[in-house]
């Protein structure tokens, strides 16, 4: 009889977007990660010269080497050794993760997931034939996992840990001591380590921390241009490793999974790395004012406590209203005219939180803490 995939029946909408489909066109918006930016004029220039000069064909399944080398160039200083095959182009980040974990999960192999997760982690494990196994990143340890707590969970069946600094949906980081721990700690099991460094250009106050270049090979990187360009809508992303076999199955999966990313596209993208490499910064500096600004805010509140993210555009406070899920309290908040994201969209460990994006306007932003505020104040009262 004709019907659907276990798969498909099981994998869940994600809570960040039943809450945009909530909510009205004048409602402020915390919800959806997305800087409130244009491309850089020279990659949008780039994108229109590159279709009319004929750049609207299939590439090579691996992307356009130009770009490839110039990206392994990018992170020469880590990993000496990289150079295009390193690399391979993919229609977003998150084609990137999929093409990962095509080419290393086998039918019940497990991953460590870290959780609170990005909401397409456990579904692309799944997909893929594989059991996702989420492990705690506390608030109390500003969102940083600890070993102790990753040794529990191995089995004979765990095969790759992924980490994601800067986090989605938390904005923690880590250092070198930590980020040496966590490496220790996947090479003494042999496993695949899977790092997700999408938000490396929005670090503030250091230096982004890397898994790459800490002295172990079986590291595979997924990155994109989404956030550090602000090309969220142009879908391009890469993965990139120094382990030459894990690049040939990767590539391999990314041919049946889009075939190729987009040719003019991918011309914008090396335009922008050349032309506008100081991009990035100048969109972190204004992501930097935002964050004093939604923390301050949100520390002001009583019953909300909100870590200062290192990394990242989010806000993940932790909010004690009892008696309420974070799905309710994030509900409440769009009654009010706010679009923030329930915790618990990203793992049982997210209840208790909600998520706010803080890519709107420091004006927008006070106002929305204004309503805010509201919004705790008249439960909090009605709970007395």
């Amino acid at each position: 009889m004709a019907g659907f995939s276990d798969r498909a029946r099981a994998i869940k909408p994600t809570g960040i977007r039943r809450m945009f489909d909530m909510a009205g066109d004048d409602a402020i918006q915390f919800g959806l990660g997305e800087p409130d930016f244009q491309p850089p004029s020279v990659a949008i220039d780039e994108f229109y010269n590159a279709m009319l000069n004929g750049h609207n064909k299939y590439t090579s399944t691996g992307g356009l080497p130009e770009l490839r080398r110039r990206i392994a160039e990018s992170w020469k200083h880590l990993e000496p050794g990289l150079d295009e095959s390193s690399v391979c182009m993919t229609m977003s980040g998150t084609n990137a993760l999929l093409d990962i974990f095509l080419a290393i999960v086998n039918p019940d192999d497990e991953v460590l997931i870290p959780e609170p997760y990005f909401p397409l982690y456990p579904p692309d494990v799944a997909i893929c034939g594989g059991r996702a196994i989420t492990y705690p990143c506390r608030f109390e340890n500003a969102f940083v996992p600890d070993v102790g707590d990753l040794e529990a969970l191995i089995t004979d069946r765990t095969v790759a840990i992924l980490y994601n600094f800067p986090s989605n949906p938390t904005g923690a980081t880590v250092n070198t001591d930590q980020r040496d721990k966590l490496v220790a700690f996947a090479a003494k099991h042999d496993l695949w380590i899977v790092t997700d460094e999408v938000y490396d250009k929005i670090v503030y106050g250091g230096e982004h921390v890397s898994f790459l270049g800490a002295g172990y090979d079986r590291v595979i990187m997924l990155n994109s241009f989404s956030k550090t360009f602000a090309m969220t809508g142009w879908r391009i992303g890469y993965v990139l490793s120094p382990n030459s076999e894990a690049m040939q199955q990767v590539t391999k999966m990314q041919y049946y999974v889009t075939a190729c990313s987009n040719d003019a596209m991918q011309y914008a993208v090396l335009a922008a790395m050349e032309q506008a490499s100081d991009y990035p910064g100048k969109m972190r500096d204004e992501f930097q004012t935002r964050r004093d600004l939604i923390c301050s805010r949100l520390n002001e509140m009583e019953g909300v406590s909100c870590h200062v993210p290192d990394g990242a555009f989010y806000v993940f406070p932790k909010i004690d209203v009892e008696g309420m899920t974070s799905e309710e309290l994030a509900i409440e908040m769009l009654s009010e005219g706010v679009l923030c994201s329930p915790g618990s969209a990203f793992g049982e460990a997210g209840e208790g939180h909600l998520r706010f994006a803080y890519t709107i306007s420091k004006p927008d932003i006070d106002r929305g803490m204004d309503r805010v505020a509201k919004v705790i104040e008249r439960i909090s009262g009605k709970r007395h």
